[in-house]
C-alpha cells in the first residue's frame, strides 16, 4: 500500500467537528470508591508494607512484574525507593487497589499519559496481587477508572497499552470492552530487551453501551452466595463488539 498522492483544493484539513470540546480538567489525587474496592490515591508509608508483602510473597507473586517495566526488587527497602518515584510524578496519579474485603492495599493501578486539552487517557501500570486476580473487585477497580474519567472528567478516548506478548492483560483489555487498534513494533527496551506495544481503546461514543454491561455484570445479582459471577463479561462484551 502506499501513501495517498497530495490532495489538489479543495481538501479536508481536520476531521469532524466536536460536539463539544474536552473538559481541560486533570484527574485529581482523590479516592474512587466502589461496592466492593476502593482505590486510594497512592501513600508509600501507607501503603509500601502491604504492596510489598502481596507481590513479593510467593513465587506467583513475583510473577505480576513479569512483563511490567520494573521489578521484582531484592528488598522491600529497593521497592520502597521505587515505590516514591512511582507517587511523584506530576502528570500521573497513581492509586492503591484496596479491596473492601480487607481494606489492605493489594494493587496498582495509574492514570497516565494525560492530556487534558485533547481529552486523551491512559490506564496503566497495572498489577493485582494473585488473591485480587479474576475477581469482582478487580474489574470494579479499573471501572471506576475508566468511568471516573469518562463520565466525571468528560475525556473522550481511554487508552490501553501493553507488551503484545502479555496475554492476560490483552485479554483484560478486550473484557473491559477496549477496541484492538494495532501493534507498534520495536516500540520499547524493557529489562534489555524488545518489546513490541499493543494499543486499545475506548472513545467517547462507545463507552455508555460499554458501561452499561459492566454495570449489569458487576450488579449483585449477578453473583452468587459464594461471590461466583453467573455471566461472563468477556462473552457479553463480545457478542456486544460482534
Amino acid at each position: 500500500m502506499t501513501e495517498p498522492s497530495d490532495t489538489p483544493f479543495p481538501r479536508p484539513i481536520s476531521g469532524e467537528p466536536l460536539d463539544r470540546l474536552p473538559s481541560g480538567v486533570r484527574p485529581q489525587r482523590t479516592p474512587l470508591v466502589g461496592q466492593t474496592v476502593t482505590l486510594e490515591p497512592l501513600e508509600p508509608d501507607r501503603h509500601g508494607d502491604a504492596l510489598y508483602q502481596t507481590s513479593h510473597g510467593s513465587e506467583e507473586a513475583r510473577q505480576i512484574w513479569d512483563y511490567l517495566p520494573d521489578g521484582p526488587w531484592p528488598s522491600q527497602a529497593d521497592f520502597d525507593q521505587w515505590l516514591r518515584t512511582a507517587a511523584a510524578p506530576a502528570d500521573w496519579v497513581t492509586y492503591a487497589v484496596c479491596p473492601g474485603a480487607t481494606g489492605t492495599a493489594a494493587g496498582m493501578a495509574s492514570f497516565l499519559d494525560i492530556q487534558p486539552q485533547a481529552g486523551v487517557i491512559e490506564i496503566g501500570y497495572i498489577w493485582f496481587a494473585p488473591e485480587l486476580q479474576r475477581t469482582r473487585a478487580a474489574t470494579e477497580a479499573l471501572f471506576l477508572l475508566i468511568a471516573h474519567a469518562m463520565d466525571d472528567l468528560g475525556y473522550r478516548r481511554m487508552q490501553w497499552r501493553c507488551n503484545s506478548l502479555n496475554g492476560k492483560s490483552r485479554a483484560a483489555a478486550r473484557r473491559l470492552g477496549y477496541r484492538f487498534e494495532g501493534i507498534f513494533y520495536h516500540h520499547m527496551v524493557v529489562k534489555g530487551r524488545n518489546r513490541d506495544t499493543a494499543w486499545y481503546s475506548i472513545l467517547d461514543h462507545e463507552w455508555p453501551e460499554i458501561r452499561e454491561i459492566i454495570k449489569a455484570w458487576l450488579a449483585d445479582d449477578n453473583f452468587d452466595d459464594q461471590g461466583i459471577a453467573k455471566t461472563s463479561l468477556a462473552a457479553a462484551m463480545a457478542a456486544e463488539r460482534s
